[in-house]
């Protein structure tokens, strides 16, 4: 309770006071008959207060930080002070000046075709024309305030008007006029933002002229008529159609390519074994041939190491070994002439010995 309140309800109970005061001394007055009458000070002073405080109260003015006050004066030429008054205590002649409070914090203004959610009852959405001539249905919020060095014009202008009077038809104006410069799958889609930003400016530029600040326009919602809106959703469930045609070529494009890539692999494996393989039958046979030309060199240099060997080789199975009188071998030993190719010699019968 600020100070102006208390000195307002100070002057409320002293009326009150005075009034009882003023009944009390009438009722002494009556019960008299010519005896000496009752004082009447008790009830002149109360009533001298109660009009002091009243002309106090009517006097003082208390301006909160979210309001200007603009003082209507019979003093001035005018009619009113050049002025407004800011936040804080001020002082007014009473009873030849009273002040008009606005509110300078910020204000919403909504139309809506959803009932009970704008500031009228009903479908309040703003009608408007595409440049394709679809119809088109609006929801939107302005988000404003009065400016607190313009309060006097907007009194002087609109008064308490400048919500319905102002604000309402130069957004719905300004939306029909944007709104006619766009096709409707523009609006919906693309150009939405655009269109937004163009009405913002516009609509922030007409409120400025006429003492207003725009903080946001809010495009809320756009509605389309039954028969569009039908049309609308079929060309969506088509697109829709179509790309998810489009998702399953492309998803067997995918298996098909992944099966390609499969049977690659393979075949570049098999052909890897092939040749590792092939590689490696080359080396065993570059292997045996320096091998066979190692041991080519060695029987060349040592002749005897064959007979030596063949000799071994036969050692471990021979048990009885008959030697003829004419030979000194049992079989005959392979020659080392290049090409040539040992023939056994056939066993003579060995001879009884008497």
């Amino acid at each position: 309770m600020d100070v102006v309140q208390v000195i307002r309800l100070l002057a409320v109970v002293l009326w009150g006071v005075s009034a009882f005061l003023f009944l009390r001394w009438i009722g002494a007055l009556v019960r008299t008959k010519g005896r000496p009458r009752p004082a009447a000070w008790p009830f002149v002073a109360t009533l001298v207060g109660a009009v002091l405080a009243t002309t106090l109260a009517a006097g003082i003015i208390f301006i909160p930080p979210q309001e200007r006050g603009v003082v209507i004066s019979a003093l001035t030429d005018k009619g009113y002070r050049e002025r407004p008054l800011d936040p804080g205590l001020h002082w007014v002649v009473p009873y030849f000046e009273y002040v008009v409070r606005y509110p300078v914090s910020k204000q919403t203004y909504t139309m809506s075709a959803t009932t009970e959610e704008g500031q009228r009852f009903g479908d309040d959405s703003i009608e408007a024309r595409t440049k394709d001539g679809q119809r088109i249905f609006i929801d939107a919020s302005v988000i404003y305030a009065i400016d607190p060095e313009k309060v006097i014009e907007v009194h002087l202008a609109w008064q308490n008007r400048y919500a319905e009077d102002l604000v309402r038809p130069l957004v719905r104006g300004i939306i029909r006029d944007a709104v006619s410069q766009f096709r409707v799958d523009e609006v919906v889609s693309t150009r939405r933002f655009e269109l937004q930003q163009y009405i913002y400016n516009e609509l922030k530029k007409r409120l400025a002229e006429n003492g207003l600040i725009l903080y946001d326009f809010v495009l809320r919602d756009v509605n389309f008529t039954p028969e569009y809106a039908q049309a609308v959703e079929q060309k969506q469930i088509a697109e829709q159609q179509a790309q998810q045609a489009k998702f399953l070529v492309e998803k067997k494009r995918q298996e098909a390519e992944q099966l390609r890539q499969i049977a690659q692999g393979e075949a570049d494996a098999r052909l890897i074994r092939a040749r590792a393989e092939a590689e490696a039958l080359l080396i065993q046979a570059e292997a045996q041939a320096k091998a066979l030309a190692l041991v080519a060199e060695v029987l060349r240099n040592n002749p005897e190491l064959l007979t030596y060997e063949y000799i071994q080789k036969l050692a471990p199975g021979i048990q009885v070994m008959l030697v003829p009188t004419d030979n000194p071998f049992l079989l005959p030993l392979p020659t080392l002439s290049p090409g040539a190719v040992p023939t056994p010699t056939p066993t003579p019968t060995p001879t009884p010995t008497p």
